[in-house]
C-alpha cells in the first residue's frame, strides 16, 4: 500500500476495472488494455487529460469536491465508494476520522453479555476484534485460540480459516472490501500499514485482491461456518456503528428461527463452557491500549 498515493492507486484501480459500456460511452474496436483510457475518464468527467493523469500518478492531491462527483459519476461508483473517494482525496465532508480507541464501553459489553443466543462482537476499522459474548467469542474460538484477533490476518495467514469459512474466496473479497472501506481516511495510521505490509509480504492472494481497490462495508449478509464443536451453520449479521466510540461497530450474528443452524447456535453455547481463556486484544500503541477489556473475561 502506497499511503502517499492512495488516491491515485483507487482511481487507477477503478478506472481499470470499468466497462466503456458501463460508464455509458460510446466505442468500437479492440482494446489493449482492460477498463477505461484516462483521456476517457477524463473527457466524461469535465477534466483534462493531463490534470487526471496527475491525480493517478500522486502529483495532485486534492481535486474539488465537484470533480471527485464528477470522477465517482463516470466511473458507476455507488454511495460507498464514493464516499470512499472523498474520504481519499479529503474534499470537505467533515473532520478526517482517526482509527478510534479501543476500550469498549462496560454499558455496551453488559449489553452484550445479557444476549445468550446471539453471537456478538465489536470491531475496530482494522477489523480487530475488541470484544465479544460469550457466544461471539465462542462462534470464532478457532481464531482466538491461536492468539489472533484481526479477522483479516486470520483469513488470510491461517489454514484453518479455509476450514472455518466454506466459501472462503466470498469472505476473503468481503473482509478486504470491509477493510478498504473502514480504513480509507485512517491518517497515517500505523498499524494499518504493517497489517497491510505483512499481508502483502505473506500472502499472494491478498496482494491480488487489495489491488484491487474493491470498498463495502460491513452491513448486512450471511455466511456459512464450519464450526469445529457443531458443525455447519448459516447466520446473517447486521453490523452497527458505536456512535459513543467513533471507529467501533458492533456486529450481531442471527439464525432463521426453527432451523438447523439455531440449534448449532443453541449447542454451541452448551459445548463452549468450558472453553480456555481467550487472548487479550492486540497491542496498541499506548499504555491504556496494553490493558485487557472485559470483553476477554
Amino acid at each position: 500500500m502506497d499511503k502517499d498515493n492512495l488516491l491515485g492507486e483507487f482511481l487507477r484501480a477503478r478506472r481499470e476495472s470499468t466497462s466503456p459500456d458501463r460508464a455509458g460511452l460510446l466505442w468500437s474496436g479492440r482494446r489493449r488494455t482492460p477498463g477505461l483510457r484516462r483521456e476517457e475518464v477524463a473527457q466524461s468527467a469535465g477534466v483534462s487529460t493531463d490534470y487526471y493523469a496527475r491525480l493517478e500518478q500522486g502529483r495532485e492531491k486534492h481535486p474539488s469536491a465537484q470533480v471527485v462527483h464528477a470522477l465517482a459519476r463516470t466511473l458507476g461508483l455507488d454511495p460507498e465508494e464514493t464516499a470512499h473517494l472523498h474520504g481519499l482525496a479529503r474534499t470537505p465532508r467533515g473532520p478526517v476520522r482517526r482509527g478510534g480507541g479501543r476500550s469498549v464501553s462496560p454499558g455496551l459489553l453488559r449489553l452484550m453479555d445479557g444476549w445468550l443466543h446471539t453471537p456478538a462482537l465489536v470491531l475496530d476499522r482494522r477489523l480487530d476484534v475488541l470484544a465479544g459474548n460469550h457466544l461471539g467469542r465462542a462462534l470464532f474460538a478457532g481464531m482466538l485460540e491461536q492468539g489472533e484477533t484481526n479477522l483479516v490476518r486470520f483469513i488470510f495467514l491461517h489454514p484453518a480459516a479455509r476450514d472455518f469459512y466454506p466459501e472462503w474466496e466470498r469472505v476473503a473479497r468481503s473482509g478486504l472490501a470491509a477493510l478498504r472501506a473502514g480504513s480509507g481516511d485512517l491518517v497515517d495510521d500505523r498499524r494499518l500499514t504493517e497489517l497491510v505490509g505483512e499481508l502483502s509480504l505473506k500472502s499472494p492472494e491478498f496482494r491480488d485482491l487489495w489491488a484491487r481497490h474493491d470498498v463495502r462495508g460491513k452491513a448486512h449478509e450471511a455466511k456459512t461456518f464450519n464450526h469445529p464443536q457443531v458443525g455447519e451453520l448459516t447466520l446473517t449479521y447486521d453490523s452497527f456503528t458505536v456512535d459513543s466510540a467513533p471507529g467501533q461497530q458492533l456486529v450481531v450474528y442471527q439464525a432463521e428461527p426453527d432451523s438447523p443452524s439455531q440449534q448449532a447456535l443453541a449447542l454451541l453455547g452448551t459445548v463452549a463452557a468450558d472453553l480456555p481463556a481467550l487472548p487479550p486484544e492486540p497491542l496498541g500503541d499506548s499504555p491504556q491500549e496494553h490493558r485487557r477489556t472485559d470483553g476477554w473475561v
